[in-house]
């Protein structure tokens, strides 16, 4: 069994990081696994990316000139819209590696146009790791439901035409993707419920399959050790928050904390709590959360998230829509519970009161609350710290995630006669 994984980037954001991490675990169990990727950031001789300075920088151009036409939508909203519409030569590629079964992921930021699918001859299996591919470009809708028919007036694009270019890729996926033989993984039940009530994937086989992670990498450090290590307090709880542009993705939801801090610091925890943010770096006009911050910066090695994480006494994921939510796991594998909304794709990890609090959609008062109720008890603590690596341990450990897939990729190339 060949599979090829196709993928922006190997280790570079959270989407990436976990197709890096199924690779890896596929190799593990002794597959032949490769990655071909438009960016590559690890020094792994199994990820292939374009070789020669020239297709590289022509590569990282493509990120620009792919977005161009949204310039003609002058008021829309910040958020991320690929529109995949520059051709590329991923087709010579995988062909030249002839894998048995492809595994698409985050395939977005010009790596790959719409219609190369058509032309990649091989069974496709698709891990969703937000919404793109089955919208009119857009990666996570909010609260707009248009996919479900087809794309077009755009609130995102903040456009009122039914043929704008939200419909534009909308049509091209339809088009291109009509009879191909695809599967698709959700990595949360919440996206595998989106994906089945799409236009485009509501007659196709969907399966969900978790993110995995190694949880001999991700594993519970001694705390103070941890603490020492990072030059954090010894004698306050610690409340973490992190993501890639932790602060400036709106859906990240670090809004809805500073609001929760903010009530939590009127309370009585003024002096008992400090927060550490990772992912984003202290802005020169640090906003007032309530309690003393640490910024921690970028962390992208594995060792020193796991250290972050058991440093912590509780990680507060406030997304407002969540693929899967990829810190939370890994904070459960280092025993931190975690707070989140009961919403999207944090629902399938956080269980509510058994290894963390899911407070009520988008309920600050109610955020603040789950901060508190996992802090103020200790024997309750100790309680929720066992079940919360016990979970990760059960559900997302790596070996379990490749062997699921595995068993989806024979069975698929079984029936293909490949």
């Amino acid at each position: 069994m060949k599979v090829l994984h196709l993928s922006t980037s190997d280790i570079k954001g959270g989407a990436a990081r976990a197709a890096y991490r199924l690779h890896q675990g596929l190799q593990n169990i002794g597959v032949s696994s490769q990655m071909l990727v438009l960016e590559k950031s690890s020094d792994d001789k199994s990820v292939i990316e374009p070789r020669t300075k020239l297709s590289q920088g022509i590569a990282r151009a493509k990120i620009t000139f792919d977005a161009l036409p949204l310039k003609l939508y002058r008021q829309r909203h910040n958020t991320l819209l690929s529109l995949q519409w520059l051709p590329d030569r991923n087709a010579q590629k995988v062909a030249q590696l002839y894998p048995d079964i492809i595994n698409l992921h985050w395939i977005s930021g010009g790596f790959m146009q719409i219609e190369t699918l058509a032309k990649l001859n091989r069974p496709l299996v698709f891990t969703l790791h937000d919404m793109w591919a089955f919208t009119g470009g857009c990666h996570y809708t909010g609260n707009c439901d248009r996919y479900t028919a087809f794309c077009g007036a755009c609130p995102q694009l903040h456009s009122s035409h039914d043929w704008d270019l939200s419909h534009w890729v909308w049509q091209r996926k339809a088009k291109a993707w009509k009879n191909l033989n695809l599967t698709i993984v959700a990595i949360s039940s919440w996206l595998a419920k989106c994906a089945n009530s799409s236009s485009l994937f509501k007659d196709l086989r969907i399966e969900i399959i978790p993110n995995g992670l190694n949880t001999k990498t991700y594993r519970p450090f001694n705390k103070q050790a941890a603490r020492q290590l990072l030059d954090l307090p010894k004698d306050k709880q610690l409340v973490l928050f992190g993501a890639l542009n932790a602060t400036s993705d709106e859906r990240k939801g670090f809004h809805l904390l500073q609001s929760a801090l903010q009530n939590l610091s009127r309370t009585g925890w003024q002096e008992k709590i400090e927060l550490v943010i990772f992912g984003s770096s202290q802005p020169e006009n640090p906003i007032n959360l309530g309690f003393k911050t640490r910024y921690l910066g970028h962390l992208n090695d594995d060792i020193s998230l796991a250290a972050v994480y058991s440093a912590a006494d509780v990680m507060v994921v406030p997304s407002t829509q969540e693929g899967f939510g990829q810190t939370a796991s890994e904070a459960f594998a280092c025993a931190t519970p975690v707070v989140a909304f009961n919403s999207t794709g944090l629902m399938d990890i956080v269980e509510h009161q058994q290894n963390g609090y899911l407070a009520k959609p988008f309920k600050v008062e109610d955020l603040a609350q789950g901060i508190a109720w996992v802090l103020e008890d200790e024997e309750r603590y100790q309680k929720l710290s066992y079940c919360a690596r016990q979970k990760a341990e059960q559900e997302f450990a790596l070996e379990t995630q490749a062997r699921r897939y595995l068993a989806l990729f024979n069975e698929i190339v079984l029936k293909c006669g490949h």
